[in-house]
């Protein structure tokens, strides 16, 4: 009987030491489908969210904060450093990107900074500084770390190019449990799925995940011409060479001197 009780008894305590907030997150995309056309200069997509607590669970009265992560379709790309050597400038190093995201936009309410310990952050690969980007290394393949010169090269170039992003005013609490985030889906984002990964922090701690998808696609003539080219390779290839020598001959004759 004396064991029973002290295991009532810290089963209790274990009950009492959960926290009486429970949340979960309930979010809806404006669009999950971008068709990319000729004319198609890019778009912005919404996303819509609220914060519901478990049953029988309140939610907090300290505040939440949201981070937003979209991440594109994996590829293998390559850095190079430059150096001049006599006056010209050569390749004189390079570091492959090992599957890293072909599109990545970090997304927030305020700065990742100031949501969590560093710790966190960097456990939950929050923030561009925080997010995982493979190298090869010799036969090796793994992260380095955030100052590492050809890391600051390559997101520096990515977020020239508008694939790669971080906004600390991405997203606005509507009311304290309704929430927005404007996505950005810049004209020369890459086909393909992608992941939206929204992570809800309270007191410096994630309290709340999930996540949804949206899919870039080709339409049109474009994307017409993407699937011969992808089906019908041979084929796609003797008709190209054959409009471009058709081309030059008609030039030949229309701007011929006689």
């Amino acid at each position: 009987m004396r064991r029973l009780a002290l295991i009532l008894a810290l089963v209790l305590l274990a009950g009492g030491a959960r926290p009486a907030a429970a949340e979960r997150l309930v979010v809806s995309l404006s669009n999950h489908r971008v068709a990319v056309t000729s004319s198609f200069t890019g778009e912005n997509l919404v996303l819509f969210g609220t914060i519901e607590p478990d049953a029988g669970k309140s939610l907090r009265t300290s505040g939440y904060n949201l981070v937003v992560t979209v991440t594109g379709p994996s590829e293998t790309l390559r850095t190079r450093r430059k150096q001049r050597v006599l006056g010209i400038w050569v390749n004189m190093d390079s570091r492959e990107f090992v599957r890293v995201p072909s599109y990545l936009s970090v997304l927030s309410n305020r700065p990742v900074a100031d949501i969590a310990s560093p710790d966190v952050l960097r456990r939950l690969q929050v923030g561009l500084d925080n997010f995982l980007l493979p190298q090869r290394i010799g036969p090796d393949i793994a992260d380095t770390v955030r100052d590492d010169p050809f890391r600051v090269a390559f997101v520096r170039l990515e977020t020239q190019h508008g694939l790669y992003r971080e906004s600390s005013t991405a997203v606005t609490f509507l009311t304290p449990t309704v929430f927005r985030a404007a996505i950005p889906v810049p004209a020369n984002v890459p086909t393909g799925n992608y992941a939206i990964d929204v992570k809800l922090f309270a007191d410096g701690a994630m309290v709340a995940r999930t996540s949804t998808a949206l899919e870039v696609i080709k339409a049109g003539l474009e994307q017409y011409v993407a699937d011969a080219a992808r089906d019908y390779g041979l084929l796609y290839g003797l008709l190209t060479a054959l409009m471009a020598l058709l081309t030059g001959w008609f030039a030949s004759v229309v701007f011929r001197k006689d």
